[in-house]
């Protein structure tokens, strides 16, 4: 799993509790960085926010889905912005769900259980899973 956000707190505790649950974590402070991480990390699920510098979010998702990993990937919006516009764009900017911050540990567990993409997301502690 791949978590780009320019926010250090964030980023942590939300690799954290992948890792917690054997899951591999990457992350990226920037949408620049998160990009060439999705090229070579290659995700099963991205945690993407939307306002980070040097390319927001918007812009780093199109990227991601023009990669060769793109149509595979799961991308989603983890963000403060939650307006009706705002879920407006990142749908047409191609993620698969937005999340409101601040997120709690179960939101993050329920998306993996129920959105993860065909390889499985949310592993058993102790079974990795990327």
């Amino acid at each position: 799993m791949l978590i780009a956000d320019d926010k250090a707190d964030v980023v942590d505790s939300l690799a954290m509790l992948l890792q917690l649950y054997g899951n591999t974590v990457q992350t990226a402070r920037d949408g620049a960085e998160a990009v060439a991480a999705a090229e070579q990390f290659r995700p099963d699920l991205i945690l993407l926010d939307l306002g980070m510098p040097e390319l927001d979010g918007y812009a780093a998702c199109r990227r991601i889905r023009s990669l060769p990993i793109g149509e595979q990937v799961k991308i989603v919006a983890v963000t403060g912005w939650g307006q009706d516009e705002d879920r407006r764009r990142t749908a047409e900017a191609g993620f698969d769900a937005h999340l409101v911050k601040p997120i709690g540990p179960e939101e993050v567990l329920a998306l993996l259980r129920n959105q993860g993409p065909p390889s499985q997301v949310l592993s058993s502690p102790g079974t990795p899973s990327t």
